[in-house]
């Protein structure tokens, strides 16, 4: 899919209005929309032939939407054999909604953040005793393959002198450090000095219960208050969950960075997510 630049929220660019359209008018087919879906949902891809099955549909009239499909860029094709292997374009999940709220108009800042932490959760600002936990929670973000292009566990010293003083948060737990959050410097020039690289981890086992909410909402009121006028992010675009959090917590999606990197030989793609402050 093409990536394309964050739009005003007054005016929309004619060449955004182009791409959007042609997005959308691809989608216009029921059959088309029945079609990404399957393969959206179907885990590895699935060929013409298994398509044509699941949708009850004739294999030319398969064939056709899938190149349809293919020619926006929504799915990709690659042969197996005789067989031709049909996947979803993960930047789809990430410039479909952006498409849509760009013309609707939804891409001003909004108001931070995910609702209230757990009861039993406390955020606080890291110590000297957590580095062990926070490096542990790390190791088990790399494990995951869709939370960083590190292949291994930076040292104390790395991230000690790279994350920003006053920025460095953890998740507890019954005395359990549970998830961690930081914020890093993007550049060392005076005037990027507002702007700033966020990352937030959740311990395995700690998922989907609300951590990684009163992380963010932690890092983000701090953030505020610190006079930070800018926090990205980048972020798989195979991790969802973590695409969702943060466009909870005010970011908006700027665009798709294909290709940006490589891990375990394996190039991936990457959403950039940004949000400004209302208060600087």
């Amino acid at each position: 899919m093409t990536t394309v630049e964050p739009t005003d929220a007054l005016t929309l660019p004619e060449s955004d209005a182009t791409t959007f359209a042609s997005w959308f008018a691809c989608l216009a087919e029921p059959t088309r929309v029945r079609l990404l879906h399957a393969v959206a949902t179907s885990a590895g891809g699935s060929t013409v032939g298994a398509l044509t099955e699941t949708l009850g549909i004739s294999q030319s009239t398969c064939s056709h939407h899938v190149r349809k499909l293919a020619e926006v860029g929504f799915v990709h094709l690659r042969k197996e054999g005789t067989a031709t292997v049909v996947t979803v374009n993960q930047a789809c999940c990430s410039g479909l909604p952006h498409a849509a709220d760009a013309v609707m108009g939804l891409l001003a800042p909004r108001p931070c953040c995910p609702g209230e932490a757990p009861a039993d959760l406390t955020v606080r600002a890291l110590r000297a005793e957590d580095w062990p936990a926070v490096r542990r929670i790390y190791g088990e973000g790399i494990a995951t393959g869709i939370a960083t292009f590190e292949t291994s566990v930076p040292s104390r010293a790395t991230l000690d002198a790279k994350w920003l003083p006053g920025h460095r948060w953890v998740a507890e737990i019954d005395g359990e450090i549970v998830g961690w959050a930081a914020a890093t410097a993007v550049s060392a020039r005076e005037c990027y000095r507002g702007v700033a690289e966020t990352a937030v981890y959740v311990g395995d086992g700690h998922r989907g219960r609300g951590v990684g909410k009163a992380l963010v909402r932690q890092q983000v009121t701090e953030a505020d208050r610190a006079g930070l006028w800018t926090l990205q992010a980048s972020i798989f675009t195979e991790n969802r969950a973590g695409i969702a959090l943060h466009h909870a917590a005010g970011f908006r999606t700027i665009g798709v960075r294909d290709r940006i990197a490589q891990r375990d030989g394996a190039w991936h793609d990457t959403v950039l997510v940004e949000r400004r402050s209302p208060v600087a």
